[in-house]
Formats: structure tokens, C-alpha cells, sequence
């Protein structure tokens, strides 16, 4: 239980450390976009050598592809939801200046949700979202794509409980600190330019860590001691989110913001996280 703790509080650091450098700093669209690439390709690869290939191991080909697809299918219709939510408090497009439509040409829910948030929460122009909206809008949508991540760190330091942290671990602990840190530092972007204090921005990603953090440990708890069979489909299913995570809110957002350097970050990331993965 102490090392699911410690992993957590790890992992969700990189939200306060991102939520404070973006309360105070307003770095290029394509620092961020950087930083989201190289984040979706440490996913990609933790994904592809540690998650899904460990359920497939626990619970065989089968159910994993099922918790696979469970899992992308619950991200999609959570997602497009809160999609609707956010659209609905940004008040009438109409009323909306053209400059500030970029985000209906934006992919992917993060994308909608930091630009129109971003772009629409001028408190001076009526209809706009409070900054309590901001905040809670933004906290839903990390927590969305973080929960699955951190409940799979969780449940994967179950699979290996005799080796402890084993390197597929580290590298599922490195590439949710690695999409933390971005996903942070652009919501808390978002909070300022709505003119949210940096104490009101840090506060908001200080209570996603703490809530991320919880998952892990709940994902450690809560299914330790099941069948191999249910463990291997949690593991799936969390490996499903992130995959639709990474298709509808990560990626979209990284070559919006990053090209063309973004494919080269999205490698690098991957990488990394492979050198992690296999020990090598």
C-alpha cells in the first residue's frame, strides 16, 4: 500500500508542478504542443509494452480486447458528454466574435474544452462561464484521462507485487507524469487568461493530484486479491481509455499546437519510454 501511495503522489505531482508554471507563465502554442507530443508518445508506448500486453498475459486475448473496447467506448461517451457541458457554458456561438471561433475547428475534447474555454471566458462579455465553471471543466477533463491511467498504475503494481517496481511500472509511472505535467500547465493557462488568481489555478491542480493520487491507490486496493481473469480486464480497460484518450484529446491537440515538430517529440517519447519499459 505505501509504494501505491508513493507511486501516486509521484505520478500526480507533475499537475501541481505544471499548474504552477502555467499560473505564472504563458510559454508559444508550440511549446505546449511540444510537450503534448512527446506525452502522447510515452502513452503510446507504455500502452503498448506494458498495459496491454500484461492484461493479454493475466486474462488472455479475448477478454483483454474486450476491456479494451469497454473502456475506449466508456472515454467516448464520458467525454462527449462533458463536451456538451462545456459547450453549453460558453454561451451562444452567435454572440461570439469570429476571432474567437478557432475552437470549433479544433480535434479532440481537450482541444474544444482549453479553447473555448480560453477563448470565451472573457468575464466582461455576458454569457460567459465563471471562473468556478473554468475550474470544474477543466478538473473534469484531466480527471477523465487521468483516473484510467493512475487506477492502471495502480492495478499494475498488483501484477508485479513480488518483483515490486518492475520497469514496465516505471515506465507507466513516466509517461503519466510526463501527460500530467502539459495537460496541467495548459488548463492552468486557460484559468489565468480567464483572470483566475494563480492561487485559485494552483489550488485546482493541487486537488486533481490529490484525486488522481486517490486512484492509484483505490486501483491497488480495490482489486487486489481478485482473479487473474478480472485483473487483466481492469488493465484493458484503463489501457482502452488511454487509447481513446490519445485518439481524441492528446494527439489532436499536439499537431494543432506543435507541428511540424510535434512528430519528432511524439518519437522521442516513445523512446524513452520503451528504454523504460524493457530495462534496457
Amino acid at each position: 500500500m505505501l509504494s501505491a501511495v508513493l507511486i501516486g503522489v509521484i505520478g500526480s505531482s507533475a499537475l501541481v508542478l505544471g499548474g504552477i508554471l502555467g499560473s505564472y507563465w504563458r510559454p508559444p502554442r508550440w511549446v505546449t504542443g511540444v510537450f503534448l507530443a512527446f506525452a502522447s508518445g510515452t502513452l503510446i508506448s507504455a500502452l503498448a509494452f506494458e498495459l496491454f500486453p500484461e492484461a493479454v498475459e493475466l486474462a488472455g486475448v479475448l477478454p483483454a480486447a474486450g476491456g479494451l473496447f469497454v473502456g475506449a467506448t466508456t472515454f467516448v461517451v464520458v467525454n462527449a458528454w462533458l463536451d456538451s457541458r462545456v459547450a453549453a457554458g460558453a454561451g451562444d456561438p452567435d454572440e461570439v466574435p469570429a476571432s474567437d471561433r478557432l475552437a470549433g475547428s479544433m480535434a479532440g475534447a481537450e482541444a474544444d474544452q482549453s479553447e473555448k474555454l480560453e477563448q470565451s471566458t472573457d468575464e466582461s462579455r455576458p454569457g460567459g462561464p465563471s471562473g468556478s465553471a473554468v475550474g470544474f471543466a477543466l478538473l473534469a477533463a484531466v480527471t477523465l484521462d487521468g483516473v484510467p491511467e493512475n487506477t492502471a498504475l495502480g492495478v499494475s503494481l498488483i501484477a508485479s507485487a513480488e518483483a515490486g517496481i518492475t520497469a514496465g511500472s516505471l515506465a507507466l509511472l513516466f509517461a503519466i507524469f510526463a501527460s500530467n505535467f502539459p495537460e496541467a500547465m495548459v488548463g492552468a493557462i486557460a484559468m489565468r487568461a480567464a483572470n483566475r488568481s494563480p492561487r485559485f489555478a494552483i489550488g485546482i491542480w493541487s486537488a486533481a493530484a490529490l484525486l488522481l493520487t486517490i486512484a492509484v491507490v483505490v486501483g491497488y486496493a480495490a482489486l487486489n486479491g481478485v482473479d487473474e481473469t478480472a485483473l487483466g480486464f481492469a488493465l484493458a480497460f484503463a489501457g482502452g481509455a488511454v487509447l481513446a484518450s490519445l485518439a481524441d484529446t492528446l494527439m489532436p491537440e499536439a499537431f494543432e499546437r506543435g507541428r511540424p515538430a510535434s512528430a519528432l517529440a511524439t518519437a522521442l517519447g516513445f523512446v524513452i519510454s520503451f528504454v523504460l519499459a524493457e530495462g534496457l
